[in-house]
């Protein structure tokens, strides 16, 4: 027993150590991307069914580090706020699948033909699903929606004319980077590493070539298991690794890497209710083809090559240990400190100061630590608000002072969430 569990740790060590500096280089630029790059910005680009704004709605998807949880009150606020169906779809697509902080754990663990091939492949699927959506929604006459107008500062929520500092541009990347970002995805790299070393050390490699080494078997059973799994697509990533190196052809795991992330109930859910259940099928549709001919693309490239195994393994070898090691301790330090606040605020926090105070609103599509920040970063410039208390067990958030509700109400909004009076 002693002999396994040591066996099963130094398997999930080497994992983490391989993609511990990609991930945290990613998480910085990611924050980098944040602050560049705002929602503000990308809402303006989005409106209507053209070609052009689903082409953008897919290139301003792949790189932003968004989850199937997270894309989805940004999905929802794009919808809003006058982005068509089809440029929704193809954000929707596009995102989960792929970010910069996943590209570069891709290549720490998979090598250079995934490292590329995931961010085309999550680029095509929103082009496809969206064009798709374009087309139906040109026979059912679709509403255009009104932009809003006016920008909100992506760092302190004001829309007055201002400026901030370099070291408030820094602390504001490290804030969102290395926080906020952790808080939200630091579970699922965790899972993610500790499957793929249990994966790596106990199942032997005979049994995954006899029942994942023929694609006929390998393209229908990970789109079964990715389709209804919520996994993020850095996540994801240690699995599909550990998966290929005891046999799994190329292309099954690419398959788990697009449809895992993509695809989940809330994700299916949301489609189905905001956009319709034409448009669900429609997304599923067009991620389980992308995933489809992607892993017949990769298949192929590695048979012609003569099955290089360097095109399909890891690409940070030329690090040294020491930075993996210290890479390694901070991550995993980052990660125990956001799984140990979502745990606090999860059986220790739920029923905080669950009192009378002046407004109390239901959220019902609060999903997350994320979204917790999120919802919280835009209350915080309403002038008037003394307090706020947000309780995600609870869904409810409760606000005290001399404010304006209407304020709330559309921050709140703003944010890409509903609201309801309680």
């Amino acid at each position: 027993m002693n002999e396994l569990l040591i066996g099963i740790l130094k398997s999930v060590w080497f994992l983490l150590l391989e993609m511990s500096p990609y991930l945290l280089f990613g998480f910085f630029i990611a924050g980098v991307l944040n602050l560049i790059i705002p929602r503000e910005k990308i809402y303006t680009h989005l409106s209507g069914n053209k070609l052009s704004s689903i082409i953008k709605a897919s290139l301003f998807g792949v790189p932003l580090p968004l989850c199937s949880c997270g894309v989805i009150p940004v999905a929802a606020y794009l919808r809003k706020e006058g982005a068509g169906k089809s440029s929704t779809v193809s954000f929707l697509s596009s995102t989960p699948t792929t970010g910069v902080d996943s590209i570069l754990a891709t290549y720490s663990l998979l090598g250079p033909l995934f490292a590329i091939i995931r961010p085309i492949a999550a680029f095509f699927a929103g082009i496809m699903s969206g064009s798709l959506t374009g087309i139906l929604e040109k026979k059912h006459n679709e509403d255009k929606i009104k932009l809003t107008e006016g920008n909100s500062c992506i760092i302190c929520n004001s829309e007055d004319s201002h400026s901030h500092n370099f070291l408030e541009k820094i602390k504001y990347i490290l804030q969102y980077g290395f926080i906020e970002l952790i808080d939200d995805a630091g579970k699922w790299i965790l899972i993610g590493v500790i499957a793929g070393g249990i994966i790596g050390f106990i199942i032997p490699g005979d049994f995954i070539e006899q029942y994942l080494g023929n694609p006929l078997l390998a393209y229908p059973i990970m789109l079964l298991i990715s389709i209804p799994m919520y996994i993020c697509a850095t996540g994801s990533i240690p699995i599909a690794a550990a998966l290929i190196i005891k046999g799994m052809t190329p292309g099954a795991g690419l398959i788990f890497l697009i449809a895992g992330p993509a695809t989940n109930t809330a994700t299916l859910a949301f489609v189905s209710g905001k956009l319709g259940k034409r448009i669900l099928f429609i997304y599923l549709f067009s991620i389980i083809i992308t995933a489809l001919l992607f892993g017949l693309i990769v298949d192929h490239i590695w048979k012609i090559s003569g099955e290089d195994m360097n095109l399909i393994t890891g690409g940070m070898k030329m690090l040294p240990m020491w930075l993996k090691i210290f890479s390694a301790v901070i991550l995993s330090g980052l990660m125990i400190r956001a799984i140990g606040k979502n745990l606090s605020n999860k059986f220790f926090k739920k029923n905080k100061e669950i009192i009378d105070m002046k407004g109390n609103y239901k959220v019902q599509d609060m999903t997350c630590q994320h979204c917790v920040n999120t919802i919280e970063n835009a209350l915080k410039p309403i002038q008037g608000i003394e307090k706020i208390n947000i309780s995600l067990h609870d869904k409810l958030v409760q606000i005290d002072g001399e404010y304006d509700e209407n304020s709330v109400i559309t921050a709140i909004q703003k944010a890409g969430y509903s609201i309801e009076k309680k």
